[in-house]
């Protein structure tokens, strides 16, 4: 049988990041864990382009335009559960968006979008306690942006 698997190396891979400017002081860290793993997987953070959209709802028009230029997108932002039913709204269209995108492209868009009930939550998850998950989604864009093109190759 065999076997494929993604690398995690970004020295010859590039990469786009498009961040929501909704929750800025969540998302910002998540830019910043974003960059500084892309740093630590060989690529380079002054070459990648960042993209700020108002909000989670924009990213996959954005994703969408940046998809055909890169080897891989990740989306990051931060949608908190308010008291109305925006926020369900916001982030199924969002992740539907950036499936859409992501198979419409054949190029990893990745969803690092925080889903979180609260901004505690959300902050622990960008950079707190429970990790970065901006770092997260560029190691998720990496393999698979690598995967791709070894299974392209074969």
């Amino acid at each position: 049988m065999a076997r494929y698997a993604g690398r995690l190396d970004a020295s010859e891979l590039s990469v786009a990041v498009v961040a929501s400017r909704f929750n800025e002081l969540v998302v910002e860290r998540l830019v910043a864990g974003a960059l500084g793993e892309l740093a630590r997987l060989g690529g380079d953070p002054d070459r990648a382009l960042l993209a700020w959209v108002p909000g989670a709802y924009e990213l996959p028009l954005a994703a969408s335009v940046l998809a055909g230029e890169h080897d891989a997108v990740v989306c990051l932002g931060a949608v908190i559960r308010g008291q109305t039913g925006h926020y369900e709204h916001v982030a199924g269209t969002c992740a539907t968006g950036l499936a859409r995108v992501q198979l419409d492209s054949g190029r990893p868009v990745v969803f690092g979008v925080l889903t979180t009930e609260n901004l505690d939550q959300a902050l622990d998850r960008a950079g707190g306690k429970a990790g970065n998950k901006g770092a997260e989604a560029v190691d998720t864009a990496v393999e698979m942006a690598n995967l791709l093109g070894v299974l392209r190759r074969r």
